[in-house]
């Protein structure tokens, strides 16, 4: 699903936001100008890590009425467009309350790649890594700079697919400096996986920075403000188009690095 052959963008968005239909054409739009991977935000009512900016565009999607199902959809739509792996960003309750293996089957059968779970903790992890694994969904967890070696390993061994690298400590948002290389280092000892760093990023020059030791970025404050300055859909579309295409031509040089 993922390798550390090739760097690899991945863009995020919260589903239905600014409306269904323009999140669906947002996200064909990211795959088709340069992210190897999209990551689909599953809109939350308590989103601990989220920055200010995917607040808001939650806040947009949660007012339109948008439920698990409608992410799903999209997820399922955008699959049906695109060749990119597709990951949904959710925090653990909704899929709780939707029932883990309900969730697992319905998300395997819209052509989804996995999960990224920001606050499910990997040690009461194993009701849904054993329903992900009978599917081949991947489990995507995420390491603070703040964790222990020993957490550093437990996070590695329960993930698939990749392992997600938070470059600071805090929620996300756009940061003019980005930093995660020792973090980086400390997770590769612990596995083999990929490693992909998260939270900080928005322009090119950065993504290829990180590039420059993690086998990929993850962009989506940046991306999600593109649509909220915009003055209309179809400029934000186009905005997030030309970011993307900044992202991935930042880090194609870097096709192969260490």
């Amino acid at each position: 699903m993922f390798s550390g052959d090739k760097k690899t963008v991945v863009g995020y968005l919260p589903a239905g936001f600014p409306t269904v239909d323009a999140s669906v054409e947002a996200l064909v739009a990211m795959a088709e100008s340069g992210c190897g991977a999209l990551e689909i935000g599953l809109p939350y009512t308590d989103p601990v890590m989220d920055g200010p900016a995917i607040q808001s565009a939650s806040t947009v999607a949660l007012a339109n009425g948008v439920k698990t199902d409608d992410v799903l959809r999209v997820v399922e739509r955008v699959a049906a467009r695109t060749e990119v792996p597709i990951l949904v960003m959710t925090y653990w309750n909704p899929v709780e309350q939707y029932g883990i293996e309900r969730f697992a089957d319905r998300l395997r059968e819209a052509g989804g790649a996995g999960c990224v779970l920001p606050d499910l903790p990997v040690q009461h992890s194993l009701p849904w890594r054993e329903e992900a694994a009978k599917r081949d969904l991947a489990s995507v967890f995420i390491v603070a700079p703040s964790s222990t070696d020993r957490r550093v390993a437990e996070i590695a061994a329960a993930s698939t697919g990749f392992v997600y690298a938070a470059s600071t400590m805090g929620v996300t948002g756009m940061r003019t400096q980005v930093t995660g290389g020792d973090l980086v280092g400390r997770i590769r000892t612990a596995t083999d996986l990929p490693v992909f760093v998260g939270l900080g990023v928005s322009n090119g020059r950065q993504a290829a920075e990180v590039a420059g030791f993690a086998d990929g970025v993850i962009v989506g404050s940046a991306i999600v403000r593109r649509m909220l300055d915009a003055p209309d859909v179809g400029t934000g579309i186009a905005e997030i188009r030309a970011l993307c295409g900044e992202l991935a031509d930042g880090v194609s040089s870097l096709v192969g690095s260490p």
